[in-house]
């Protein structure tokens, strides 16, 4: 059997370690371990007993920590340290342990160490964008900005290959359960920042009775980004759920399957109410047209009620629109509905379609957010004409920026709040074809897996898909390759990818 390119780059091919060795190596970690403790800050010494302990746990099992990355990816802002002027977060210590572990457990223990046989689709994808966006460094004012931006792809891939070689498929209901519960954790974070109020003054909403729910991610968008990388495989879930009941054969299935709807549609519907408390219209738009996806493809009842439902927005649309007219009119606009204040924070979206001039519109609190997010544009478009194949190198935007900055906008804000456009000033032509080739490849294999795929595989692989279209909407508005989400995003893609291996494997 000719093993897969991606098995022969994980082979390590490091000898055992003899006995009196690996007695030498735990023997002087102990040591090292002490004399750490006794002299560095107590903060940095806790942490360093909490990485050794993980450390001997993944000697026993590496996917440990696999479950201790998935809740750390949005509260890796909490949890950070500083080493040399770089700032690692939570997230890189556990791959780094995760990579650490593996490497001893091959070591000292070769007669347990194991790997899955699967290939790894998306590693030529993988390779494929990270040559595209190479070339724009020859183009970087700063190549420190460069590297930070390429790390996460790299760290992408190296966690892709990681899950894809390491993890059995019998872990994944219960990894999918740690995605879900810490969405919930999450939801319930910022449906309590909503309610009381916690947060920047300026989040404040109706009047100062609520507040726009942020999580840990310090700004609503991103917030909404994250919610919306969890929601479909929540709703697909919960359908495949609803539909294992309605085909109960007898009553101790029946009830098996009722609590587990159940449980699935709470999940859902706080996920949705913390997705309204973002008060993110680019948010609700990917997260409306993701749903939408997995609801279609999940059952024939589904494209029903979907073809109804979008017949009933239509409706709605139009009598909103006449609605607002007459709110205009009249003092019902001081206290909206619900329905109403949904229907505002849409309409006022579209208005970023209708500005031809952006230097002849009055600044209003209503339109600034639309204006600077149409600045932010016209700066990229900028960039890319200038820099056509190449960019002005990957992560470079925010230093560029200030000589395409565009009227009264000078702040950079980070990115262009699009991401392609975005990575087409970045990298130019070259990198955003290869990002382009990626995610056409992406597709291409979650459409293949939720094709051959069965039950709560199939629900996963449909999440999937839900989960990257929610990715590439908000990122017409906004940028969520940030604060870990790209971990995310890639956890799901090798989730999908080990099922289509097995599912495939099962075939042969």
């Amino acid at each position: 059997m000719v093993k897969p390119i991606a098995t022969k780059m994980l082979d390590l091919t490091l000898p055992p370690l003899p006995p009196v060795w690996q007695r030498l190596l735990g023997f002087s970690s102990l040591l090292f371990l002490a004399l750490a403790i006794g002299w560095l800050p107590l903060r940095l010494a806790v942490g360093l007993v909490i990485v050794f302990l993980v450390g001997l746990g993944l000697l026993l099992n590496p996917v440990i920590a696999v479950y201790l990355l998935i809740p750390l990816i949005p509260f890796s802002s909490l949890v950070t340290l500083s080493l040399g002027g770089l700032k690692l977060t939570g997230m890189e210590v556990m791959l780094a342990v995760g990579w650490g572990g593996i490497l001893l457990q091959q070591v000292t223990h070769p007669a347990t160490y194991k790997r899955n046989e699967l290939s790894a689709p998306l590693l030529w994808p993988f390779l494929i964008f990270l040559s595209g966006i190479a070339l724009s460094w020859l183009n970087a004012l700063s190549l420190k900005a460069s590297f930070i931006e390429t790390a996460k792809w790299i760290e992408m891939l190296l966690l892709y290959l990681w899950l894809v070689s390491q993890l059995p498929i019998k872990e994944l209901p219960r990894l999918v359960g740690i995605v879900l519960l810490t969405g919930v954790v999450q939801a319930a974070l910022g449906l309590y920042q909503f309610v009381f109020k916690v947060g920047p003054e300026g989040f404040l909403l109706f009047g100062g009775r609520f507040l726009r729910a942020y999580g840990t991610f310090g700004q609503p968008n991103p917030y909404a980004g994250y919610l919306g990388l969890v929601l479909p495989l929540a709703v697909a879930l919960a359908w495949w759920k609803f539909d294992s009941l309605r085909k109960s054969a007898n009553l101790s299935d029946w009830n098996v399957n009722f609590l587990a709807t159940v449980s699935l549609s709470s999940v859902v519907a706080i996920l949705l109410a913390a997705l309204f408390a973002t008060q993110s219209r680019s948010g609700w738009i990917a997260a409306v047209v993701a749903v939408g996806l997995v609801l279609v493809i999940m059952s024939r009842l589904a494209r029903l009620l979907a073809a109804l439902s979008a017949l009933l927005a239509t409706m709605l649309g139009l009598a909103g629109a006449l609605t607002l007219n007459l709110l205009q009119m009249t003092d019902s606009a001081d206290s909206p509905n619900l329905y109403q204040i949904m229907l505002q924070r849409l309409v006022e979206a579209t208005a970023i379609f209708r500005i031809d001039n952006l230097g002849a519109v009055e600044l209003t609190d209503a339109n600034f957010a639309t204006l600077e997010r149409l600045a932010h544009w016209q700066a990229a478009w900028d960039m890319w004409r200038d820099n056509f194949w190449v960019g002005v190198g990957f992560g470079n935007y925010e230093l560029v920026y200030p000589m395409y900055a565009v009227g009264q906008w000078l702040d950079p804000l980070g990115h262009a709040h699009n991401y392609l456009f975005n990575l087409g000033a970045e990298t130019g032509f070259i990198g955003l074809c290869s990002y382009v080739i990626f995610w056409l490849l992406t597709f291409a294999l979650l459409w293949q897996t939720i094709r051959h795929s069965e039950g709560f595989y199939h629900a996963v692989a449909v999440g999937g898909l839900g989960i990257m279209v929610h990715l590439h909407l908000h990122n017409l508005f906004d940028n969520l390759y940030v604060q870990g989400m790209y971990l995310h995003i890639v956890i799901i893609l090798a989730f999908v990818s080990i099922i289509g291996g097995r599912e495939a494997e099962a075939k042969t």
